[in-house]
């Protein structure tokens, strides 16, 4: 049964976060995980820690049989089953549990990469596209761990541009069977897999038509091969391999979902997908901090650990600030998921394309949580191995594997420079539809700027972390000046600027990033919570980073929409909005620093 979050929780429209302001009460955090999810949790840490890292070697060396049978050891404890319905032998439980096991369970990459791959992209399109006979035969396969799923969607010529698949499907003349020839690259699972989602198009001659759709495979499936593993830079121990189809014949119904209409199933698997992966990049970061942070204590240099030194005080607080910001951005994002599935009528609730509807709206934050998450857990690898040092950099000790790991993050489900073009492309195409008020406040802001500088401060709100409320403000002014400049200057054209749509993305997410953090903080305040001093610390060092980045991209948009009189005129209001007071970073780094050092790990 699904386990609620708090009620208090508001599904806001995706994307408003640039637009409306929030309380506290409104956001789901980490902190409001109840009981059972709790438990859950513990699960899952639990799991991790005594099955996966155990046999960390023998993953990596891909010795035959430990992947698969660690999968099945995860099924027996209903971890891979979360998201399948009770009646198909699932768990069915909410979102923001599915995010606590996809969080704690990634502690090495090859493993997380494997269970997601399943429990996601693998499972997913079953569960939502399947008919009923489809599910009965395989969703209790794959809840059990019986079987293994893969999804099999890119190829050689076809990654970004997902649409341009060439494998494909011939209706037989008796329509009963489908026949499909071609070959898929970079397959997740594949190895180890004994189900795939395959995406071909269906080619009619006499019509002249292609239509890109989807279909069930099945591994001993005549006329499919499994190509060789591929050699990778990292996540060595993840079966990675080409499939290949010739003549390969599968049964009519064996469509998964209408013809035609694979593009619904392909993308809206990968909004899930998005938002799984940069949740598993926070639990490979908190993983990647933990080992920094021992490391620092136990190493001397002049005498002393090189934790108390602040150059390295400032890399562990970094990590651990970029950490927070990440995971307070996902529980947000996840709150305001199960918060619009609670909205559902008790037949709808049952309905996949209702639930579909309800994750699509957020497919803004799932691509803005790709991309941070994602990069975030790049520059902790990188900071680990700066603070090992030359032991870092040797394969006897983990550094140097997360560092390699890290790289594929930026690339799965959607490379983070599509995944930055679907941001703003997103927000611009909701607004056009009148489905979010951007161009109103795009307006609204634009005659703002325009008037007189007004001499009257703030003043003393007397509000927890005013400074960094103020920050935020201002970051949101920006974001809306920002796109407002690009708007007027290329119109229906902003899409094919692709480094303006870039920058403007980048700003945008360090809004949400900033506005989730600062939510976070202040309910942990509000709470008197022992963590809210932290909390504080590190919001105060997003709030000055935000401002910096925001007004440091904004420039390259501005500079690329005007020149001359009128670019200096939009770059004295940019810095009239990139106005502000910082923080002592230094102070606010130190402190952080200092507590994950006590703690000997990330905070929260």
């Amino acid at each position: 049964m699904p386990v609620s979050t708090a009620s208090a929780i508001v599904a806001a429209a995706g994307g408003s976060f640039l637009l409306e302001t929030r309380t506290p009460a409104e956001v789901f955090t980490p902190e409001d995980l109840n009981e059972e999810q709790r438990q859950i949790a513990s699960t899952a840490i639990q799991f991790a820690r005594e099955e996966v890292l155990p046999v960390t070697a023998a993953i990596e060396a891909k010795e035959p049989g430990v992947l698969a049978g660690l999968l099945r050891k995860a099924a027996e404890l209903g971890l891979t089953s979360v998201d399948i319905p009770e009646a198909y032998g699932g768990m069915e439980m909410d979102k923001v549990t599915t995010t606590v096991i996809a969080d704690h369970m990634s502690v090495l990459a090859s493993f997380s990469t494997a269970f997601g791959a399943h429990t996601g992209i693998g499972t997913l399109p079953l569960v939502w596209y399947g008919t009923e006979e489809q599910k009965q035969r395989y969703l209790p396969r794959l809840a059990s761990g019986e079987w293994i799923a893969a999804y099999a969607l890119s190829e050689a010529t076809s990654g970004s541009d997902a649409m341009n698949v060439r494998t494909r499907a011939t209706l037989s003349a008796d329509g009963s069977t489908y026949t499909l020839n071609g070959e898929k690259m970079w397959i997740t699972n594949c190895s180890i897999a004994d189900i795939y989602t395959v995406f071909a198009k269906i080619v009619d001659p006499a019509a002249g038509t292609e239509r890109f759709s989807a279909f069930l495979v099945e591994r001993n499936t005549p006329g499919l091969a499994v190509g060789a593993e591929e050699h990778k830079l990292g996540i060595h121990g993840s079966s990675t391999c080409p499939l290949i189809f010739t003549d390969c014949k599968i049964p009519a119904d064996n469509l998964l979902g209408e013809a035609g209409k694979g593009h619904h199933i392909a993308f809206n698997v990968l909004n899930v997908g998005r938002f799984k992966l940069g949740v598993a990049c926070i639990g490979g970061a908190r993983h990647a901090l933990a080992h920094m942070i021992r490391y620092a204590k136990e190493r001397k240099a002049f005498g002393k650990p090189i934790s108390e030194f602040g150059l390295i005080q400032r890399k562990i607080s970094s990590s651990a600030t970029t950490l927070y910001a990440a995971e307070s951005m996902a529980y947000r994002t996840v709150g305001m998921i199960d918060a619009a599935m609670a909205a559902l009528s008790p037949e709808q609730a049952h309905d996949p394309r209702e639930i579909q509807k309800r994750i699509e709206e957020y497919a803004v934050e799932c691509s803005i949580l790709k991309v941070h998450c994602s990069e975030m857990l790049s520059d902790v690898a990188d900071e680990l191995i700066a603070t090992m040092g030359g032991y870092g950099y040797v394969e006897e000790y983990p550094a140097e594997r997360f560092y390699r790991d890290a790289r594929i993050n930026r690339i799965f489900e959607g490379t983070n420079e599509i995944n930055r073009l679907i941001i703003t492309g997103w927000l611009m195409k909701r607004a056009l539809n009148g489905q979010l008020p951007l161009l109103p406040a795009i307006k609204k802001i634009m005659d703002e700027v325009t008037q007189p500088l007004s001499l009257d401060g703030a003043g003393d709100t007397g509000e927890v972390l005013a400074r960094e409320g103020e920050a935020l403000s201002s970051a949101r002014k920006i974001a809306l000046f920002a796109a407002g400049v690009a708007s007027q200057r290329f119109m229906a054209a902003l899409q094919d600027q692709q480094e303006v749509m870039a920058d403007l993305a980048d700003i945008i997410t360090q809004v949400y990033a900033l506005e989730s953090s600062l939510l976070r903080a202040r309910k942990l305040a509000a709470a008197i919570n022992n963590a809210a001093p932290v909390a504080a610390a590190m919001t105060g060092l997003l709030a000055d980073e935000t401002l910096a980045l925001a007004e440091q991209a904004s420039r390259r948009v501005l500079a690329a929409c005007a020149e001359g009189d009128m670019l200096r005129t939009q770059l004295a209001i940019l810095r009239r909005l990139a106005r502000s007071t910082p923080a002592d970073a230094v102070s606010l780094s130190r402190s952080v620093a200092k507590h994950c050092i006590q703690l000997e790990r990330y905070p929260f």
